[in-house]
Formats: C-alpha cells, sequence, structure tokens
C-alpha cells in the first residue's frame, strides 16, 4: 500500500483552524477548505511511487482491479476529502448522470472552454455526495414543506416578500417551490437586494431558528439565496451522523469539520450564496422540487465492527472502524480499490502508522490489515 501526500485547497470559505487541528500542526492564519485524497487531475495525492493519477493510467487493472474498471472505467471512481467549511459554501446542486452526459456533450459541441466562467457541465459524470460530521456540523439540505418555509418568511415581516409567502400557499407543492425559486433568481437585482437586507436585519432581531440567515446575509450580503436558503431544511449534525446528497437535491455545507466522499466530478449549478454564474434555466431543469425531511444517516455496525454509511449508488462506498485498545486485527483485503483514513489515535495500516489526517491508498488485492487503537475511514466501490 502507498502512504499518501494530499493537497490542501485554500478556498476562502475553508476553516483557519480545523484542518490544522486534527493534523496537530500550527494554523498558517490562511484558510484551510479541503484535503483531498484520490486521483483528481486537479489535485492528485502523490506517493513514493508518483502521482496516483499516472499510476492508475499507467496500470488501471492492477491498481483499480477487474471489478472496478469493468464497472466504471480506468479511473478512481470517487473522491475522498477533509472539509472543513468556516463560513458558508455556495446553496448548489448536482445533475443525475443522463443530465450531466448531455450538458458536458451539448457544451463540448458549443465549443465552450471548460475553464469559462459560464462552464457548467466540466465533465459527463454525476456527483452524488456523502459527508460525515468528525464535529458537529451544520448544512442546508432538501426543500422544506412550502407551509414551513412560508411561515419563516411571513415572521419576518418584510413586506416585500408577501408575494413568495403567498405563491407558497399555492398548489401543487412542487410548482410552489419551483416558482418560488424562479422568481428568487430572476428579480431584479437592487430590488432583491433591498429585500435581502431587511430581511436580514429582521432575522438578526428575531434570532433562534432565523439567526443562521442573519449570518448568511453577513456573508454574502443583498444575494437572493439567502431568501432561497429558508426554503430548505436546516440540518446540525453530530460527530458520526452523516447527510447523503443525490442529484437534484439543493444543498449547501455552512460550518463545521467532516469527512465528504462523491463521485469524481467537478459538475455544480449554483443557486446562491457565490458571485459565480448561475445558470437559472438549466439549475430550474436540474433541481428535484420535491419537499422532504433531510435524512440523517447513521453508520450500520458489522459483525466485523465496520460501521457502513448506507447510500444507494456504487461509485463509492464509506465506513468507520473505531478500534479500541486491544482489538484484534481487522483484515480489509479488498478486489476493489481504497483509501484509508486515520481521524484519532495512531492505527497501523499493514506497516504504516497513521496520525489523524493521514492516509493510504491499498490497491486491488493487496493486503490490508488494519491493527492499533484509533478511528479509521474506509473509502473504496461497490463492485
Amino acid at each position: 500500500m502507498d502512504r499518501l501526500v494530499n493537497t490542501v485547497r485554500p478556498y476562502a470559505w475553508g476553516s483557519t483552524t480545523a484542518i490544522p487541528e486534527l493534523l496537530g500542526i500550527a494554523p498558517t492564519g490562511e484558510p484551510q477548505a479541503e484535503m483531498w485524497m484520490g486521483a483528481h487531475p486537479g489535485a492528485p495525492s502523490r506517493t513514493e511511487r508518483g502521482p496516483l493519477n499516472e499510476l492508475i493510467a499507467a496500470d488501471p487493472v492492477r491498481e483499480l482491479g477487474q471489478r472496478s474498471v469493468d464497472a466504471f472505467g480506468p479511473r478512481l471512481p470517487f473522491l475522498l476529502k477533509l472539509l472543513a467549511a468556516g463560513a458558508p459554501l455556495s446553496l448548489q446542486v448536482h445533475p443525475d448522470l443522463a443530465q450531466a452526459r448531455a450538458g458536458h456533450a451539448a457544451e463540448e459541441a458549443a465549443g465552450i472552454p471548460v475553464d469559462a466562467p459560464h462552464r457548467t457541465y466540466k465533465d459527463a459524470n454525476h456527483k452524488p455526495e456523502l459527508i460525515c460530521a468528525l464535529t458537529p456540523f451544520e448544512g442546508l439540505c432538501g426543500f422544506r414543506t412550502p407551509a414551513d418555509a412560508a411561515d419563516l418568511l411571513a415572521e419576518l415581516g418584510v413586506d416585500s416578500l408577501k408575494p413568495y409567502v403567498d405563491l407558497l400557499h399555492a398548489h401543487p407543492e412542487e410548482a410552489a417551490l419551483r416558482e418560488v425559486l424562479t422568481a428568487l433568481l430572476t428579480a431584479d437585482p437592487d430590488e432583491m437586494a433591498h429585500t435581502v437586507t431587511e430581511a436580514a436585519a429582521a432575522a438578526d432581531r428575531l434570532g433562534g431558528a432565523h439567526a443562521p440567515y442573519a449570518s448568511l446575509a453577513h456573508h454574502y450580503p443583498g444575494d437572493p439565496g439567502v431568501i432561497a436558503a429558508m426554503l430548505l431544511n436546516r440540518v446540525l449534525l453530530q460527530p458520526g451522523e452523516a447527510l447523503y446528497l443525490g442529484a437534484g437535491v439543493p444543498h449547501a455545507y455552512l460550518s463545521g469539520l467532516g469527512v465528504e466522499i462523491m463521485a469524481n466530478s467537478d459538475n455544480v449549478l449554483r443557486c446562491g450564496l457565490t458571485p459565480k454564474h448561475i445558470d437559472v434555466p438549466e439549475l430550474l431543469r436540474v433541481v428535484r422540487f420535491e419537499p422532504n425531511d433531510a435524512t440523517v444517516l447513521r453508520p450500520e455496525a458489522s459483525p466485523t465492527g465496520e460501521e457502513v454509511y448506507d447510500t444507494p449508488i456504487d461509485e463509492f462506498r464509506l465506513s468507520r472502524l473505531v478500534r479500541p485498545e486491544g482489538a484484534a486485527p481487522t483484515d480489509l483485503t479488498a478486489p476493489t480499490p481504497q483509501i484509508l483514513l486515520a481521524v484519532a489515535g495512531r492505527p497501523k495500516a499493514g506497516d504504516i502508522t497513521l496520525a489523524p489526517g493521514e492516509s493510504v491508498f491499498v490497491p486491488a488485492g493487496e493486503p490490508a490489515e488494519l491493527t492499533g487503537t484509533g478511528t479509521v475511514f474506509r473509502a473504496t466501490v461497490v463492485a
């Protein structure tokens, strides 16, 4: 197996302290938002044998195994991250596989450069993802019922929000949500900025359930995404709890440190809380306007002590192993590729001791025995 040297991405929303604290190093004062573990060409992990993406490209069957190559092609189908949100991320949604393939083909045919600011589909893959909290973690996920969203907006007492409140009381619910989000994103920018400012002041006065939206407006003054965020469920995860985010589900991470795993894609359609391009027609085509409770996932224990986060897709499988002192060795040898990430203690993967935040890549079929004390997340595929 290969010890990984991983890149930390310094996005502006990143916490300055969370990842350094996990790694046991001094903060630099700069934001450290995400640490990437995998073979994404934007920041591939490095090994003593070379960059992980180059190792896989040179011999995909050896590194990934025949099962993974047959199912997902000659590339690692997932990307594992440490994610540390010190400020809210953009409100966003991801396409399903058919939408991604069609959108990517259309933009390629139109000759839109892949790095163009208005480019929506960077690749032809979908991007389901799972976030598992390491600290208390706050996010937004999925639509509230329109009636609940209407109550939250009405309590602000802002006259310019009354038309949205009225729309939310219309039926059917999916049409009501679609009409309100469309109206928010296509409103006159100056008028909307004034509405958001009034709403933020009211949210600050009311506090309680409204307090998060006053904070959003502080980070993104005048952004219609502040009002759009009030249409979504607010979710508070405790350490060990997780959220699965499928295609079409609007979401945003607000604060906290977590382990994130996703299909290997860059396809993001933004809904707000961002200065970046918002493709409103495509967004409205991709969003699933279905009210639902944001289901908090808790791991399911197996006879071996491995705790699995159950998700409906095959590109990744995330599990957790909490090893007490004196625990028997755990054999993790598998016919599929794996990344093992330590988050507590000093467990050993084979002969490699892992401090918190350190990780290894295990090629398909390579012996993988876990010993020692600590907590390890295991990322692999279902194939």
